[in-house]
């Protein structure tokens, strides 16, 4: 099984969401955005310091900071 944060993810490809490491309120925003196990989240474009970058997930843009990002892991 391929996993890795999702911040590691390049500008077009897919991951599915397979959990999250964050714990409270953090975890919570991540859930309430979408981001659940076996969501599919496509890196739609970073920025040019690299942060933040933008996710399609469940139809929507979402811009995440790369520590943010770091937090959930995903399977390509």
């Amino acid at each position: 099984m391929n996993t890795e944060p999702l911040s590691c993810l390049r500008e077009g490809q897919h991951a599915r969401v397979l959990s999250i490491t964050e714990s409270g309120a953090m975890r919570r925003r991540l859930q309430d955005i979408g981001l659940i196990e076996g969501t599919v989240v496509e890196c739609i474009q970073k920025s040019p310091s690299g942060d933040p970058v933008a996710y399609g997930i469940r139809g929507a843009v979402i811009a995440l900071r790369r520590a943010q990002a770091a937090s959930v892991i995903v399977q390509r």
